[in-house]
């Protein structure tokens, strides 16, 4: 049955070529391509940019023009748009409330029948809430966890108030906050903190409030500990920034509460009991085990709400997510658990004829799972929706009822469809897709012998259940299993530290104006080329300094802040985008201004520099597989893996003996991943030691040794399931990962 389609003409975002297609609409789309070919601005720079502006603008009409608007993708045409919902791999949860049960609901649901069924009877599901003060445990006012303050991190001893003996931020000489104590008549503000009497320091640090005046006002005197504690420490760390979360981690160690022994509840909230247990030891059950709980209640007067209940925990486990549980903060979640998180928020929703975009659903899922991920899509898709979803798995692309292949290169070299169609098609069309589509993979026959071992005892971190295990030195490890079943609670968590250089796919934190030039440092040599070759000042080439546009401050983007909705960035009018003003865009090196150099490729970029102090970054960036992201790419448009790549270029030019990496392949297509798995096989031939942990099976049979965990997640995980080499892998039947090699080699 013909439904239609998304009619898109002459799309031009990014590196696309004035690309013109029509994408079928309530059918399953995979966009797929090499690395930096066009899918993302294809699919979310265009197509769902595209939605978001048009209920921008109904949102902005509604509320009288407050709203600023989004820019317009560069394209023609675009019709035939519905609604559009995206489900990408951005962390979940601003804030440290936020969980896998509030952010899917799942703890509303669990709420109710707590309410109805528990015994005793204490209420309304507002008693059981850690966000309402009916149930929150008033010690940790609902977080669940208490932090203790090193006082050694807060103040400087040897100094006095007026030689700045408050080290945190916003407490400096001079600040409102410190006039509040230099002001209070407490203290000699030239005496160092070490000579103060015990009553001194009591009343600095943990004193008890008091009227004083300072600065010619009547205030209140909170002592430091307090209002440290008031002001930060109540708040999500994860969503501070620079100085002040430095200055936090530095400050603060976080354990769970002793009052509620952290379940966020109060005594009250916990007396009510279902089947011998209170709501919070409900939600940190594992979901397969709460499932079990939810499946043996039966009760008329909330049946729909267990059976909605049993529906969505089904999912969870269906989505590989069963080893979870509710309890889990949303913030901790890694891209592919988040994603597949918002996607079980969506499998229940009666709407209808949506468009659903996916960023690569299946990162950070063991083939095992990739088949009920499939089941997943196809379910939105029969419910009447157009599902789109960028992909580079060959099991996903069998699933699709069409495919979009985008190339034939990345970069300048992509942004063009050069295939559409089925699989079968999709298999003959000599893409570079196509080609890689039945590439035989075949394990390393003769595995590097092991300079050494890391020895890794008893380990109980998480689910691991007493691991012994030696991990190899001086080859290529890959340490696999489901997800959940305990990898990186094994490598992440108890190897050994010294000497090994972890490598992961976390945010990096900076600011707005953070791109690749500068994170790896190669924008100071460049500004001091334009310098020399201008006869100026190296900081006129600086979006930090002297150079930047007045108007956005050399950012290139306007931010607007609209607080109970996701804020809008437009580009500068002033500059173009370009962050600089006209007179530094007017000095050229080679013919190039700064804002040119910056909007380069990194291949762009190794063809114009020669410049010893430059190249031999470019040519490392361009070695893990980022020769298509620009020199002034915003860092906090990287996925997880490209930003994991960029961490690897850059300790690549130091002398670590042992790198782990954390899925390195996330985000790559199939010939990328070739040419990785060649840069990991370089690594080791050098002297170095490399442990992967990794889905991936092409890399799986590149590899030395492999450590198994499994055999599955959560509590059924925890285990050394193999320890060997791939060939021997391919043939042990109690691994699922051994069952798949064997799949992916007979």
């Amino acid at each position: 049955m013909v439904f239609g389609s998304i009619e898109v003409r002459g799309a031009r975002e990014n590196n696309l070529r004035g690309v013109s297609i029509d994408i079928p609409k309530r059918k399953l789309t995979v966009f797929t391509g090499v690395s930096g070919s066009g899918k993302s601005s294809l699919v979310f720079g265009t197509v769902a940019a595209e939605s978001r502006r048009l209920i921008d603008e109904t949102y902005s009409a509604f509320l009288q023009g407050f709203m600023p608007s989004r820019p317009r993708p560069d394209v023609d045409t675009l019709s035939n748009l519905s609604a559009a919902i995206v489900v990408d791999q951005e962390p979940m949860g601003a804030n440290a409330r936020s969980t896998v049960g509030t952010a899917t609901d799942a703890y509303t649901m669990l709420r109710v029948i707590w309410s109805r069924l528990g015994q005793p009877y204490i209420g309304g599901s507002n008693l059981f809430s850690f966000n309402d003060p009916q149930g929150m445990c008033a010690e940790c006012e609902g977080l669940g966890r208490v932090s203790a303050i090193d006082t050694e991190a807060l103040v400087d001893r040897s100094k006095s108030l007026n030689e700045g003996a408050i080290t945190f931020p916003n407490f400096g000489v001079g600040s409102w906050y410190w006039k509040v104590y230099a002001d209070s008549g407490l203290f000699d503000v030239d005496k160092p903190l070490a000579d103060y009497s015990e009553t001194e320091w009591h009343d600095l640090m943990y004193g008890a409030e008091r009227k004083i005046v300072a600065g010619g006002i009547n205030v209140t005197y909170e002592s430091l500990v307090p209002k440290i504690t008031r002001l930060y420490l109540v708040k999500d760390v994860e969503s501070m920034k620079g100085a002040m979360r430095a200055a936090v981690d530095r400050l603060a160690t976080f354990t769970a509460c002793p009052a509620c022994g952290g379940t966020r509840l109060n005594d009250r909230a916990r007396s009510s009991l279902v089947k011998g247990k209170h709501i919070g030891e409900a939600a940190a059950m594992q979901l397969t085990d709460l499932a079990e709980l939810v499946r043996d209640l039966t009760d008329p007067q909330v049946q729909p709400i267990l059976d909605g209940l049993g529906d969505l925990l089904a999912t969870f486990e269906q989505i590989g997510l069963g080893y979870l549980s509710l309890d889990r903060e949303s913030s901790s979640l890694s891209g592919g658990e988040a994603q597949r998180t918002k996607m079980v928020r969506h499998m229940g929703s009666a709407l209808t004829d949506m468009t659903y975009v996916f960023d690569e659903p299946t990162i950070g899922l063991h083939p095992h799972d990739v088949r009920q991920m499939n089941a997943l899509l196809q379910r939105l898709r029969d419910k009447g929706n157009t599902v789109l979803v960028v992909e580079h798995k060959p099991e996903v692309m069998a699933a699709a009822d069409h495919l979009v292949d985008m190339g034939p290169g990345a970069g300048t070299h992509g942004g063009t469809v050069v295939y559409e169609g089925d699989i079968a098609g999709l298999r003959n069309s000599g893409t570079a897709t196509g080609k890689h589509l039945d590439q035989a993979v075949t394990v390393k026959q003769t595995p590097r012998t092991p300079t050494g071992f890391l020895r890794i005892e008893h380990a109980t971190l998480h689910n691991l259940q007493d691991v012994t295990v030696d991990v190899p030195l001086g080859v290529l490890v890959a340490v696999t299993g489901v997800a959940g079943s305990g990898k990186s609670s094994l490598i992440h968590g108890c190897l050994p530290r010294d000497g090994v250089t972890f490598v992961d796919q976390s945010v990096i934190r900076g600011s707005r104006r953070s791109n690749p030039a500068t994170y790896t440092g190669i924008l100071e040599p460049i500004r001091k080329q334009y310098a020399r070759a201008n006869g100026v000042k190296p900081a006129l080439f600086s979006a930090n300094s002297a150079g930047a546009c007045p108007v956005c401050k050399g950012v290139g983007l306007i931010y607007t802040d609209l607080a109970f909705m996701a804020g809008v960035a437009s580009p500068c009018e002033a500059c173009g985008g370009k962050r600089f003003t006209d007179e530094v865009l007017g000095y050229t090196l080679r013919g190039k201004n700064i804002a040119d150099v910056l909007a380069m490729s990194v291949e762009e970029a190794l063809g114009f520099f020669t410049e010893k102090a430059i190249v031999p970054m470019l040519s490392r960036l361009s070695d893990v597989g980022l020769h298509y992201i620009s020199l002034g790419q915003h860092l906090n448009t990287l996925s997880g893996g490209e930003r994991q790549r960029l961490k690897l270029a850059i300790e690549m030019g130091g002398d670590t003996p042992a790198f782990v990496l954390d899925e390195p392949t996330a985000g790559l297509h199939m010939q990328d991943v070739d040419n990785l798995a060649g840069l990991l096989d370089r690594l080791v031939d050098s002297g170095r030691s490399v442990i992967v942990v990794e889905h991936n099976l092409s890399v799986v049979a590149r590899a030395d040794w492999v450590i198994d965990m499994g055999p599955g997640g959560g509590h059924d995980g925890g285990r050394v399931v193999f320890e060997g080499t791939p060939a021997d892998l391919a043939r042990e039947e109690a691994s699922l990962t051994g069952r798949h090699l064997a799949e992916l080699i007979a």
